[in-house]
């Protein structure tokens, strides 16, 4: 069942490029996030993706919010891709698909021959309930603008 807004997020708990461990209950506590999954570190959309978060990440800090990116690539290949575009945001490890799974964005077919992980993006409110809900296989900015024209109404 999808995940819809005003729903309460489920909470997880994965390991961040910032090193340790990530716990959304804990490392959001009364702070509002977005949580965007992704398929692939260094691929065409969602590497734009990334770099659309990153031109974006003061609008994103002045509201308040912080931006954290979900992928099943390892944390290696995320602090790789961190320096690569110097993105200035935390990235999760999420190698083995339990929290995509939870947050409805588990690994599909593409075509009937390619297994990729959906892209979607959850604003979150303090409580870490769902404000709003993006998902677009193939935009990358759309992510971004959906996110932040929510959070210019509030």
């Amino acid at each position: 069942m999808a995940l819809k807004i005003n729903d309460q997020a489920p909470d997880f708990s994965l390991p961040s490029s910032e090193g340790g461990s990530f716990t959304l209950s804990k490392n959001m506590a009364s702070q509002p996030c977005v949580l965007y999954f992704y398929p692939k570190n260094f691929t065409k959309t969602c590497t734009a993706e990334a770099c659309e978060f990153k031109n974006h990440f003061e609008d994103f800090r002045n509201l308040g919010v912080k931006v954290v990116g979900i992928s099943q690539d390892n944390v290696e290949s995320h602090l790789k891709f961190k320096k690569a575009y110097d993105l200035p945001f935390e990235l999760l490890a999420d190698e083995k698909g339990q929290v995509l799974a939870k947050y409805d964005s588990d690994i599909f077919a593409i075509g009937g021959f390619l297994g990729l992980s959906k892209r979607v993006t959850y604003l979150l409110d303090g409580q870490q309930k769902i404000m709003a809900v993006y998902e677009g296989f193939f935009e990358a900015k759309e992510h971004v603008i959906s996110m932040l024209e929510v959070l210019k109404k509030k």
